[in-house]
């Protein structure tokens, strides 16, 4: 048999897009949270993610074999079976998500949920003043689950012996197994559309000036906005 032949498709189209956009709107987000000047792209960036995060929940349930949650091993035992693998350097190898992977998935996806939620109400000043500590929150619990994630990635890539990042842009892993159901490719162009002409200004959101896009928030600073009014209340 091949090398060729002895992979699987797994990770289709729309999964693999949501995972980059998601993994650089978050960063992107985050690293633009300080101050005003980036205020919008910050703004921007937050919308993206929980337009993301709605995306994936949505393909969780129509989505193909691997994306869907009803695929994800979450049970308990499962869990506590294969971190007991990992500890004596021998991991059950699981085409699709592992089970702490799984778990993982789940938790960025409700805490980022949460940051995008809480950041939203902080913008639009509705809700208490603490909103924004809780977003705070949110967001740096996100980043500590982000890095742990990371982290179990490549010690799974080198427990395995498999470049689980590059799964992640091919869609193909290797052994032999039930193949996804294609590679979706219509969705995930249509994806990618739907975030451009938001990064266009062409989509409108609460708290962001009509027809703004992505490049004029990163260049033409922003006039302050309600997040500078909830912070200085105190002072007036």
């Amino acid at each position: 048999m091949s090398a060729r032949s002895d992979r699987t498709l797994v990770w289709d189209l729309p999964t693999r897009v949501f995972h980059w956009l998601l993994a650089a709107s978050f960063a992107g987000a985050y690293l633009t949270s300080d101050g005003e000047r980036l205020r919008d792209v910050h703004m921007l960036l937050g919308y993206t993610a929980a337009g993301l995060v709605a995306f994936r929940v949505l393909w969780g349930v129509v989505g193909t074999r691997y994306a869907r949650f009803t695929s994800f091993p979450l049970s308990p035992r499962a869990v506590i079976d294969y971190l007991r693998s990992m500890l004596v350097l021998s991991p059950r190898h699981y085409l699709g998500h592992n089970p702490a992977g799984s778990w993982a998935i789940l938790g960025m996806l409700a805490l980022i949920a949460g940051t995008a939620l809480t950041g939203w109400a902080n913008a639009i000043e509705i809700g208490p003043e603490w909103i924004e500590d809780v977003h705070e929150a949110f967001a740096n619990a996100t980043l500590a689950l982000v890095v742990v994630h990371v982290g179990a990635v490549i010690v799974s890539s080198l427990l395995h012996r498999e470049n689980l990042p590059r799964a992640m842009v091919t869609g193909y892993k290797p052994g032999s197994g039930p193949s996804a159901a294609g590679t979706r490719w219509v969705v995930a162009v249509a994806l990618v559309a739907v975030i451009g002409a938001f990064w266009a200004g062409a989509i409108p959101a609460p708290g962001l000036a009509p027809g703004k896009s992505i490049v004029q928030a990163a260049t033409q600073p922003s006039a302050g906005g309600h997040t500078a009014k909830r912070r200085h209340h105190d002072d007036d």
